[in-house]
């Protein structure tokens, strides 16, 4: 009886992260980055990015997606520049970033910019598969919007609950009151998050309008009454405390996604 139980506990803990172990199987990979300039040198920073980096990238088989900067001060503004790449597989990346390392062209451009030192204090990166609801990219020509990229860390075993109510519900709700959803996204390694971990970027025309929207969102009669049955259905909250981070962002002059 106490085998068959641990077992039972195993196969509902083992379902609850399937959906994101899946994912990270099929199709590309994706890989968030958050570069923190030196004191002062963020300009020099997205002046290198702007002017080579995103071509030498694509040229090495990375996709450019999006890039952007915190617009707040405690979220890193005026130091971060946080972006969203796509590679072919886990292994095309690492071949990717090889050849890039190597690049001539970028070994010139590197050491060109840091002729008065550093530009680039920390670099943090995260390997993402895509969610099996996250939207097709869609095209979009009017103004720069605002980014809000968001990251859930759920309970132990309940990040497949999450899933299906952003899949069944939330994503629906959020284009229902002005939200834009940009892409859903989870960790693929351990240490990175893997299995507990939704990270989602959403747009709006700009901070007052994603302040309505959030509100007109938490009082919708839909919502309230989809996160209550998630929640009773998983017994109890699909977030730990303090488990929701969110940082709005505006897009660079030279991100792909604006």
């Amino acid at each position: 009886m106490k085998i068959t139980l641990r077992l039972l506990s195993f196969l509902t803990l083992f379902a609850g992260i399937l959906p994101a172990l899946r994912a990270a199987d099929d199709g590309p990979v994706f890989e968030l980055r958050t570069y923190t300039a030196t004191p002062g040198n963020l300009d020099k920073l997205l002046t290198r990015f702007r002017d080579h980096t995103l071509r030498i990238f694509e040229k090495h088989g990375m996709k450019n997606l999006g890039y952007a900067v915190p617009t707040d001060k405690a979220d890193g503004a005026g130091e971060k520049l946080i972006y969203l790449i796509a590679h072919r597989s886990r292994e095309a990346a690492k071949e990717s970033w090889k050849n890039f390392s190597a690049d001539p062209e970028w070994k010139d451009v590197s050491a060109k910019s840091q002729v008065g030192g550093k530009i680039v204090a920390k670099v943090d990166s995260i390997f993402l598969s895509a969610a099996d609801f996250t939207p097709k990219v869609a095209e979009y020509n009017g103004q720069p919007r605002i980014f809000e990229m968001r990251t859930y860390t759920t309970p132990e075993g309940k990040i497949g609950a999450l899933d299906a109510r952003f899949r069944d519900h939330t994503c629906a709700l959020f284009e229902k009151h002005g939200m834009t959803n940009l892409g859903y996204y989870h960790p693929i390694d351990a240490d990175k998050g893997a299995g507990k971990t939704l990270i989602y970027f959403l747009a709006f025309p700009n901070r007052e309008a994603a302040t309505k929207s959030w509100a007109a969102f938490r009082a919708d009669p839909v919502w309230v009454a989809a996160k209550a049955a998630s929640e009773k259905a998983a017994g109890g909250s699909l977030t730990i405390p303090d488990g929701v981070k969110s940082v709005f962002m505006t897009p660079t002059d030279f991100s792909p996604t604006k």
